[in-house]
């Protein structure tokens, strides 16, 4: 039996919950009598609730986000019918920034803010029986020299089977309006020595893929080329995955970054847009000829796997906006770009545009855009699918080459959004389809719009780098000669290992 459950459900099962770890590793006498018992959205509420009840606790804790909260706010009512003595504590960003939109309203505290303090006093003070008059607990900001650092709490499982988080700095110096980070502007780095002691540890116990937090990796050039140098010391295979700003790389950066060897560094960068007067209308610095420099860099002169991020539906800018984005980061780059829908997090400060842009937004996760003043909802929902095919045939490097003969030199945008919906008027689906039923989709829809011998050459060719990928009948056999010594070619960046 265990007083004190710490518990969330987390995406899907390969991912790990830092923020438990934390709580867990600062709660200091009282961790005897805690436990952490990670569950899934996929799993059945009910049973969730029942296997926290089994351990009979005085206090569970729970972290809400934005892919949880739905199913976290039916938690706590089942919770809360059944064992009504138990004391909810909620915590995470889904709980800890007003307005709630979904209900919260049964849980007995909420701590806003980092908890590892927090979240210590609390449980002490109910344990006592004399709990805070205060509902909302508003942590302060924690001394990083002094929180207890979590790694340790990976048990032998996650290292064998589930990503490994790690951090060496908090909050943002940014001021993004969509994005939360912004609200914690001053920059907090852990101990270098003390991370680089405990990373060494982890990498002793068998870890080889770590997927750093920090929102801003390469902002301290100390820390920065330090880790890096870490992993450099580091016989591969490993893997390391940053987030990154794009416009800040110095040559001591630039030099070790393309030291590292293929499949073992990914760059998260987030553009979300390359339009200035947009980016200025929501506080983002956008410093286009530097960012332009550096991916031009990490394309062609390291191996790095970028991540690049665009935004959909921010005030302002339009659906050609958007498209003229697409199109310059596609002339720079053959990395994976991920195409997100802007969403009005709480916490933020995005509804200042609301009557300026005529900004709607859905009032249930993940909060997303539903129209604007130059967005319809029937656009929204075009874009929505266009980003889902985009993954399925852009990003996932199984189509790169025979992609390419959408546009074949012109907008990437327009040819692409026509053909996402010619695919969506043939499957009435985003979800679902085969491997095989889009290569199909793919042949037939440019079998009306360019030559035969190099439509089947070029699918040939993608085909065959996949082992165990079958050739379609309706290709013929006069181009398998080619298809094999093709097949020899090295995989595009975006095929490398990654999270």
């Amino acid at each position: 039996m265990h007083t004190i459950l710490l518990t969330t459900l987390n995406a899907r099962y390969a991912h790990t919950a830092l923020g438990l770890r934390y709580l867990y590793a600062n709660l200091h006498e009282l961790q005897e009598q805690t436990r952490i018992i990670e569950f899934t959205i996929n799993e059945q509420v009910q049973s969730i609730a029942e296997r926290l009840l089994e351990h009979s606790p005085r206090i569970i804790g729970i972290g809400v986000y934005i892919w949880n909260a739905s199913q976290t706010a039916e938690l706590i009512h089942i919770l809360k019918k059944v064992s009504p003595q138990t004391i909810i504590v909620l915590g995470g960003p889904e709980a800890g920034y007003l307005p709630h939109r979904v209900d919260l309203s049964k849980a007995d505290f909420i701590i806003s803010g980092e908890g590892e303090v927090a979240f210590y006093e609390l449980c002490q003070k109910i344990l006592a029986g004399i709990p805070p008059s205060e509902r909302i607990v508003r942590a302060p900001l924690p001394d990083l020299k002094s929180v207890i650092l979590p790694y340790s709490t990976y048990s032998d499982e996650d290292v064998a089977h589930r990503y490994i988080y790690v951090e060496a700095s908090r909050g943002c110096p940014f001021e993004c309006e969509f994005c939360l980070s912004s609200i914690d502007e001053k920059v907090r780095n852990f101990p270098l020595d003390t991370i680089l002691s405990e990373f060494e540890i982890l990498w002793e116990r068998g870890v080889r893929s770590f997927k750093f937090i920090d929102r801003t990796f390469n902002l301290n050039m100390r820390f920065a080329n330090a880790i890096l140098d870490f992993f450099l010391s580091k016989d591969p295979p490993y893997f390391a995955h940053f987030e990154v700003i794009p416009d800040h790389f110095p040559e001591s950066l630039r030099s070790k970054i393309a030291q590292f060897p293929p499949g073992a560094l990914q760059l998260e960068i987030g553009i979300q847009t390359l339009d200035p007067v947009i980016a200025a209308g929501i506080n983002r610095p956008l410093k286009l000829e530097k960012i332009f420099e550096n991916l031009r860099f990490l394309e062609n002169e390291t191996h790095a796997h970028m991540h690049l991020d665009l935004i959909v539906g921010l005030p302002g800018e339009s659906l050609e906006g958007f498209g003229a984005n697409l199109d310059k980061l596609v002339s720079l780059t053959h990395s994976e770009i991920q195409i997100g829908i802007l969403k009005k997090l709480s916490g933020t400060t995005l509804s200042r545009h609301d009557i300026k842009h005529g900004m709607v937004y859905s009032d249930i996760p993940p909060y997303d855009i539903l129209c604007n003043d130059l967005l319809s909802y029937t656009t929204i929902q075009q874009m929505k699918r266009f980003a889902r095919f985009w993954d399925m045939y852009y990003n996932s490097g199984n189509f790169d080459k025979t992609v390419r003969l959408l546009w074949n030199g012109g907008s990437v945008f327009d040819a692409f959004y026509a053909f996402s919906l010619w695919i969506y008027g043939q499957t009435l689906s985003t979800w679902k389809i085969s491997l095989d039923r889009q290569t199909e989709l793919l042949y037939h829809y440019l079998s009306e719009r360019c030559d035969a011998t190099i439509l089947k050459e070029t699918l040939l060719e993608d085909i065959a780098k996949t082992p165990g990928r079958t050739v379609p009948r309706y290709l013929n056999t006069s181009a398998r000669t080619s298809t094999q010594e093709h097949s020899k070619n090295v995989i595009p960046k975006r095929q490398a290992k990654r999270i």
